[in-house]
């Protein structure tokens, strides 16, 4: 694959001398020609090289007796666009990760069987022994603009609520297929997709849409058999469209509807504003709605491996309140609903919950009758280059032994990150350094199966990540 990947971006930083190389005789050293903006050589030059440099340290440290893990990845990516010829634009990028030096993934925790939950995911969670040929073809697309607007086909970068590249790892969640967005109504913004591959984080590899959704743990069914929907899930698309209108200066309100084909159809309703308290103070206040339905027989004909039981339907309520001094500072209250109508599901490799309650490093999909509640407080210290944010929430989820509410056996929780970023200018413009600390408590104090703590609760972890965009 790298040596694929190395052929395609070499052939299109060449590509601006194929005028000269053509013929090849006496051929000696690249020239180039500046006086004439008309060729082919020209119009390639006249586009965007860009390039990532990303260090990323994770270190988790468990609950005494129990093993610890540790990842030092590195990795770069580089790519290309080109300009616009009547509207279209070609564009292409990939990326390599190296595994510096960390734990042997190969190895399970001795007591309970488990391994690394977290730090693998910065290499491939699909060949754990893999510690240096790790690239991915990232971008390779098509695209059209006109005006506004822009429809694109291919391989590119994805960011809506259920699909969405949740930067927690190395590489993120890209989707390959048809993707518009329509902006030509003053304050409405539309976007709809058709996707028939996705390559979720922590992977190197394109899959198709039902074969992407096992790729991670697949947790338990309903009647507490593992669940055994990975390579299983039959379903060859999703179809997505979303309406962001903003009725006004201080409100948005944002409609999406995402279907998975023979699976699971899904709906977001949600709703932001603010009203103005005192000075440059702002009340921010926010709502949201999700309600899901399986889709025929939820991904197979075989219940024991089908990724939604058949007839499932799924209700969450969202609630924010706040305080805000524009993008300075802000102290916001969030709540969260899933209820006891059933399980709310979405493929853990697509992306990040949509949730107003979502803390890094942990998930509440896979679950129902949830309660959820956090508040975090954010500061941005102008012209220094600092922001700092902090959380604290309690997630109250079924008991560990309802496997009919609780696919991941995860036990209730409580959650505390720390987030410091420091962002540089002048000669070192494009360089970006991030620490994560968190911890995560057990709420109860049943003693649990200590299967049920590793990577789970009762554990630290400190992030440390270094990005320099070129």
């Amino acid at each position: 694959m790298f040596k694929k990947l190395l052929f395609v971006i070499t052939f299109f930083l060449s590509v601006s001398t194929f005028g000269q190389l053509l013929p090849y005789t006496h051929y000696t050293e690249r020239s180039r020609d500046k006086s004439d903006t008309t060729s082919l050589q020209h119009f390639f030059r006249s586009g965007e090289f860009y390039g990532h440099l990303r260090y990323f340290f994770m270190t988790t440290d468990n609950e005494s007796g129990l093993s610890d893990y540790y990842a030092n990845a590195f990795g770069m990516g580089i790519g290309y666009e080109t300009p616009k010829f009547k509207g279209f634009q070609f564009g292409l990028s990939g990326f390599f990760i190296y595994n510096v030096y960390s734990t042997d993934f190969t190895v399970a925790d001795p007591k309970t069987g488990q391994f690394s939950r977290y730090e693998l995911g910065q290499f491939d969670v699909l060949d754990p022994g893999n510690t240096a040929d790790m690239d991915r073809l990232e971008d390779l697309y098509l695209k059209y603009n006109y005006r506004k607007s822009f429809i694109k086909f291919g391989k590119q970068h994805i960011k809506t609520p259920f699909i969405n590249p949740q930067d927690g790892r190395m590489r993120p969640t890209l989707a390959d297929g048809l993707m518009v967005e329509l902006n030509e109504v003053k304050n409405i913004k539309i976007e709809g997709g058709w996707l028939y591959k996705i390559s979720p984080r922590s992977t190197v590899d394109w899959f198709e849409i039902g074969e992407s959704i096992g790729v991670y743990p697949t947790g338990l069914n309903p009647d507490g058999s593992r669940s055994g929907y990975s390579g299983n899930v039959h379903s060859k698309a999703v179809y997505y469209g979303g309406i962001t209108a903003s009725i006004s200066k201080n409100m948005k309100i944002q409609l999406w509807n995402f279907h998975i084909e023979n699976v699971l159809n899904s709906t977001l309703l949600q709703a932001n504003t603010s009203f103005k308290l005192f000075g440059k103070n702002r009340l921010v206040l926010a709502g949201q709605y999700i309600e899901q339905h399986a889709v025929n027989n939820g991904g197979n004909d075989d219940i024991s491996k089908t990724y939604v039981t058949p007839g499932n339907i799924a209700r969450t309520f969202g609630a924010r309140v706040g305080i805000a001094e524009n993008d300075n500072w802000s102290i916001l209250f969030n709540y969260n609903r899933i209820t006891k109508d059933g399980r709310y599901l979405m493929p853990r490799e697509w992306g990040r919950d949509p949730f107003f309650t979502f803390m890094a490093r942990e998930r509440n999909e896979g679950y129902a009758d949830v309660h959820a509640a956090n508040i975090v407080l954010a500061k941005t210290f102008n012209k220094s280059g600092w922001k700092t944010e902090a959380g604290y929430g309690r997630y109250y989820l079924p008991d560990v032994s309802n496997t009919a509410f609780n696919k991941y056996a995860m036990p209730s929780y409580w959650q505390t990150n720390i987030d410091v970023r420091y962002i540089f200018s002048g000669f070192l413009n494009g360089l970006e350094m991030q620490l994560l600390y968190l911890y995560k408590g057990q709420i109860q104090n049943d003693k649990l199966d200590e299967k049920l703590i590793i990577n789970k609760v009762n554990m630290s972890q400190i992030n440390f990540v270094i990005n320099f965009h070129f």
